[in-house]
């Protein structure tokens, strides 16, 4: 995820138990997951069985899980309601939630400055077609999100820039948004400022520079097999969709170069990232650059930035209407404010909710006792030998991530697992953090539910309001681009068959750190 490199931030989340609350349930420390399988056999059936893609069927049906799994607590119901403010008060969800708001502002001041017509210019006289625009949106989406660390900011961008371009120019949306999606997995998983990445280290007693260096090999193995793929799947299939023709044609005509004057924007953002810096300040001096672009080079107005529309009757409204922000309107309904930056902001909300519900349903689970339990079994069954721990490490990150949308903080809960597992068998704490990161950083890319994919598609959403060729079909159903992030599913796929080969792996004699590096 990377939306924040403090340590405080990362270790908020979980925790033991009978640290704080404990909340007995009928049936056992399994009943406390009753809210969570609730919310995922509802994501299920609705994205998948009934294909409705929509945010707010799916916060419903996360409130309802969570009211269901009341009915099963033991005694009184108070400690379960505060362990739902518990849980939506987490650091790591915040902290998400506000780089997704930023990160939105930032891509619609870059769209509105035309950035997606320069992007269309670009591939139209460098004759990169339909059949390599996937892969070609992969390799950049992976080094922007290794620049910045934030593979949920990377998806933002590359979504509401890249894939309307790539589908303009006839490439498939459901391999477009599996592109995007891998390529924000990589610099995810391999991103020295990257929270996944600091996190993975530092849960594993770790230097960040020495876990980067050895997480190379792991990467690559994934992600040479996933560019190959989508030059070949890019090649096959079409974009199976009923562009006009001559709407086609007139958006290319009209593409100009000069919108990729922002590709300054996005490098503004990736220096100030690598320099250290927090992401919402990155973030930031991005929003300043774009505006400035915008506003010098004449792509927008002020007034397209922010804007005010003020009924005829309001005090001061016809005194200063001539102000480039301020708009008199007749029709009740357009009173509000407007412009590119409460509407890339906007976006976001109805997913924001939702986080912080899934999170609060993990927190019932942890305070249960059913996330312990799950652990405690693997421990005792599963991890019987060096082979089989490493498959078991492998196996519990990629649950846990199943149940907690958010990477970061899946990895802050499963960590210490990993950590006691990987020390019975003298596992070097490299090779631990390896295997946790690829798991949360690959999945937290894949489910219909995950923080990444539900990310990507609340700013899909909103591109039929920006462009008249772009329809609500062209919308990728969040179950439909499962098969299709490649990078994320070889990655698994590299781990597994790392864990059942011995390929990479270290014990603490092979290698040790003296200190953990720590941001």
């Amino acid at each position: 995820m990377s939306e924040s490199s403090d340590p405080e931030v990362m270790s908020g989340f979980g925790g033991d138990e009978d640290d704080g609350l404990r909340i007995e349930f009928y049936g056992g420390r399994g009943m406390s997951a009753v809210p969570i399988a609730f919310f995922i056999i509802w994501a299920i059936a609705q994205t998948a069985l009934w294909r409705i893609s929509d945010e707010t069927g799916l916060v419903a049906g996360m409130l309802i899980g969570l009211i269901v799994g009341m009915f099963f607590v033991k005694g009184n119901w108070k400690s379960y309601a505060n362990t739902i403010f518990e849980g939506m008060t987490q650091p790591v969800a915040v902290t998400a939630i506000v780089a997704w708001i930023w990160a939105g502002m930032f891509a619609e001041l870059l769209q509105d400055g035309g950035f997606v017509g320069g992007l269309v210019w670009l591939a139209d006289v460098g004759g990169i077609g339909a059949g390599l625009f996937p892969a070609a949106t992969f390799v950049l989406a992976a080094l922007f999100t290794t620049g910045i660390g934030t593979g949920y900011g990377a998806t933002i961008a590359f979504v509401t820039l890249f894939f309307p371009a790539g589908v303009l120019l006839g490439a498939n949306p459901i391999l477009m948004f599996g592109a995007i999606l891998s390529g924000a997995i990589f610099g995810d998983n391999l991103a020295p400022v990257s929270d996944t990445t600091i996190v993975s280290a530092v849960t594993q007693d770790s230097d960040i520079g020495g876990v980067v260096a050895s997480r190379f090999k792991y990467a690559l193995a994934a992600a040479i097999p996933a560019l190959i793929g989508y030059i070949l799947v890019g090649g096959t299939i079409g974009g199976a969709l009923d562009i006009a023709a001559e709407a086609q044609e007139i958006f290319v005509a009209e593409s100009e170069p000069i919108g990729l004057v922002h590709l300054a924007s996005m490098g503004v953002v990736i220096a100030t990232a690598v320099a250290g810096r927090h992401i919402v300040e990155a973030i930031s001096w991005g929003i300043v650059v774009a505006v400035a672009s915008n506003l010098l080079l004449g792509l927008t107005t002020i007034g397209d930035i922010v804007t005010f529309n003020a009924p005829a009757d309001a005090p001061f409204a016809e005194p200063l209407a001539g102000l480039p922000i301020l708009e008199i309107v007749d029709d009740p309904d357009a009173v509000g404010v407007g412009g590119s930056i409460l509407e890339g902001a906007s976006g976001f909300f109805e997913l924001s909710i939702l986080v912080l519900l899934i999170i609060a349903a993990a927190q019932i689970m942890i305070r249960g006792g059913a996330f312990q339990a799950i652990l405690d079994w693997s421990l005792e069954n599963l991890a019987t030998n060096v082979r089989n721990a490493e498959l078991t490490m492998v196996g519990s990150s990629a649950l846990i991530n199943a149940i907690i949308t958010i990477n970061t903080a899946a990895e802050v809960a499963i960590g210490p697992y990993i950590s006691k597992i990987g020390e019975r068998f003298n596992l070097n704490g490299y090779r631990r953090a390896n295997i946790l990161d690829a798991q949360t950083a690959a999945l937290g890319y894949i489910f219909p539910w995950s923080g990444g994919v539900l990310v990507g598609f609340a700013a899909m959403q909103d591109l039929p309001n920006q462009y008249d060729w772009f329809e609500t079909a062209m919308i990728v159903n969040p179950i439909e681009v499962v098969p299709f992030v490649f990078h994320g599913w070889l990655l698994v796929l590299v781990f597994v068959l790392a864990a059942i080969t011995g390929f990479g792996r270290e014990y603490l004699i092979d290698r040790e750190s003296d200190e953990v590096a720590r941001i």
